[in-house]
C-alpha cells in the first residue's frame, strides 16, 4: 500500500449536503472516511491498475451470481475477485460436475479458470451458463453402453 500526502490548497473537502450525494455516485467527493488528514492511500488492484482505496468494506466484497444448468439455476455466493475455476470448484459442490466437466459461459463466451470474474464484468446478480462438457458427456456415455453390453 502506498501512501501520498497531498497539498489541502489542491483538494477541497466537501460539505456534508455533498457528502451524500458523493456517496450516491452523484459527485466528486475528494474527502476519505478514515483515512488520515492530508494523506490518499493507494491500492494495486489484480489487473494491475492502481487505484485508490475503497474505504468501508470489511474484507472482500461478496457478490451473488446466478448459474444457470438450462433445466435447473443455482444462486452462489463468491468473492468479487474470484476466478471461473474457483467458481467451477464451488459449483461442482453443488452440481455433481467435476470442474474439468464443466463450461461457464457469461455474455456468450466460455470463459478460462483463469480469467477473474470482475475483469470480465461479472457484477452482483449476474447470470452464468453452465454446460456440461460435450466430450466428457459422450464418454461417460459410451462407458454407460459398454457397462450395459457386459452384463
Amino acid at each position: 500500500m502506498i501512501k501520498l500526502r497531498y497539498s489541502k490548497r489542491l483538494f477541497k473537502r466537501s460539505s456534508s449536503s455533498s457528502k451524500a450525494t458523493a456517496c450516491a455516485g452523484g459527485g466528486h467527493g475528494n474527502a476519505v472516511a478514515g483515512a488520515g488528514a492530508g494523506e490518499i492511500e493507494w491500492e494495486v488492484r489484480p489487473g494491475g491498475m492502481l487505484v485508490q482505496k475503497r474505504v468501508g468494506r470489511g474484507g472482500e466484497e461478496m457478490i451473488l451470481v446466478r448459474v444457470s444448468t438450462g433445466f435447473s439455476w443455482h444462486d452462489v455466493s463468491v468473492g468479487a475477485t474470484c476466478t471461473f475455476g474457483e467458481l467451477k470448484v464451488i459449483l461442482s459442490m453443488v452440481t455433481g460436475l467435476e470442474p474439468r466437466e464443466q463450461r461457464l459461459l457469461f455474455r456468450g463466451k466460455e470463459r478460462e479458470d483463469a480469467d477473474h470474474l470482475h475483469m470480465v464484468g461479472v457484477r452482483d446478480k449476474d447470470k452464468v451458463l453452465l454446460l456440461e462438457d460435450p466430450a466428457v458427456k459422450d464418454m461417460k456415455l459410451r462407458a454407460a453402453l459398454a457397462m450395459a453390453q457386459v452384463s
